[in-house]
């Protein structure tokens, strides 16, 4: 129907079809034509905005420029003041490098002569310590030969170890065993002339050993006993009746040698009242004490008492205590007058150790002032080293603050 109608323009008639497609056309010119002006405007827009983005860059430009001009000038102001303190500075770092040199040459020359003297004490003190150590080693050496004698002799001994078996066999030998070891605890213990080895007494008995006493005529009788056969038969005693049979011999023998020393050796105004009978064995004493107190009874009543080899060397070592004490009351004023002589020699070395230990004061006292005197150098040094100085200094139109930094510089200096 609408292609069907007719439309007129002026004289133009269009049909339907004919007349939208005219309307659509013209729509479409009239976007086009829109759309160019749309452009265009957007275009000088866009050159506008970009010449006002131009200027304003420019203007920014201008005012960096003008900005870093107005800094440089600061800085050239404020690097002619730095070179002028600069100078200023290395003046008075060189003369303080003068007047360090002057101190350490002459603290150099000091320190030379204390160490050329600190060096001959040193030397004196390492040659001594020197000869002390030769002499120790020497005596080490005498003494490493000293226990190679020794292991010799455990060799030797542990060869005759058989050997002394055999003669505790023996009864003579037993004897004579038991006899020797008793005159070696005296010999060793007394001087050759406090006793006297199978002396002669007025009845004509002949002890094993005679100790002479201080200021007393009358002497001590010690005679050597080893019973041993019955120690062995109860020792090796099968049953009770072979122990007690071995008791009972054990008791007749050694109750006989205690009647026979003092039926033999008791002499009044010659010998002592008492007298050692000695048993050269600390197991046999021991057995006595512990399992046959009749004995000891029997031995205390008669005033013969059993003796172990320890017991003797008690015994002798309280007989030289007592022939010591009666020759230093014979030799007082002798004593006297060496303890004179030693208090004058100790006076003298008190006062030489008072002398050196003054030296060694001296010595630590100079030494100390030298370690304070380098302490300081080296703190002057380092503080020269670690200057750090500011890379842009003050305002130049500050010349007050910028004095006083200098005068902090040269306070930290001095």
């Amino acid at each position: 129907m609408l292609q069907d109608q007719l439309y007129t323009i002026g004289s133009l008639s269009l049909t339907g079809g004919e007349f939208f497609a005219l309307l659509g056309f013209v729509f479409i010119s009239l976007l086009i034509v829109a759309a160019i002006w749309f452009i265009a405007r957007s275009s000088a827009k866009s050159r506008l905005l970009q010449g006002e983005l131009e200027r304003s860059r420019y203007e920014h430009e201008i005012a960096h420029t003008e900005a870093e001009k107005h800094k440089s000038q600061q800085l050239e102001q404020r690097l002619a003041d730095l070179l002028k303190t600069n100078a200023e500075l290395s003046g008075k770092i060189q003369n303080l490098g003068d007047v360090q040199a002057n101190q350490q040459s002459g603290l150099a020359r000091v320190l030379n002569e204390r160490m050329d003297n600190l060096g001959h004490k040193v030397g004196q003190s390492l040659n001594q310590n020197q000869k002390n150590t030769f002499e120790s080693l020497n005596h080490i050496n005498s003494r490493l030969s000293l226990i190679d004698n020794a292991q010799k002799n455990i060799t030797d001994l542990s060869s005759h170890v058989v050997n002394l078996q055999d003669i505790l066999r023996n009864k003579q030998a037993r004897g004579a065993f038991g006899q020797g070891q008793m005159e070696a605890i005296i010999a060793d213990g007394l001087p050759p002339s406090a006793y006297n080895f199978q002396a002669t007494l007025s009845n004509g008995k002949r002890p094993d050993c005679l100790i002479n006493l201080p200021n007393q005529a009358a002497k001590i009788v010690v005679d050597a006993k080893f019973p041993l056969e019955g120690f062995r038969a109860w020792q090796e005693a099968r049953n009770e009746q072979e122990a007690k049979l071995a008791k009972a011999q054990i008791r007749v023998n050694v109750k006989k040698h205690i009647s026979d020393i003092d039926d033999k050796y008791f002499i009044a105004g010659e010998t002592q009242d008492t007298a050692i009978m000695f048993v050269p064995s600390e197991y046999i004493f021991v057995e006595i004490h512990e399992n046959f107190d009749d004995l000891i009874q029997e031995s205390h009543r008669k005033r013969v008492f059993i003796a172990s080899p320890n017991m003797l060397m008690l015994a002798i070592h309280t007989i030289q205590s007592i022939l010591k004490d009666a020759k230093m009351r014979e030799q007082a004023h002798l004593i006297q007058n060496e303890v004179a002589r030693m208090m004058d020699d100790m006076h003298r070395l008190d006062t030489r150790v008072t002398n050196l230990s003054k030296h060694f004061a001296m010595v630590s006292k100079d030494v100390e002032a030298i370690q304070t005197s380098t302490n300081k150098i080296f703190k002057k040094g380092e503080r020269i080293s670690s200057l750090d100085l500011p890379e842009i200094l003050p305002e130049p139109q500050d010349q007050g603050q910028n004095s006083n930094s200098v005068s902090q510089i040269n306070n930290d200096m001095n």
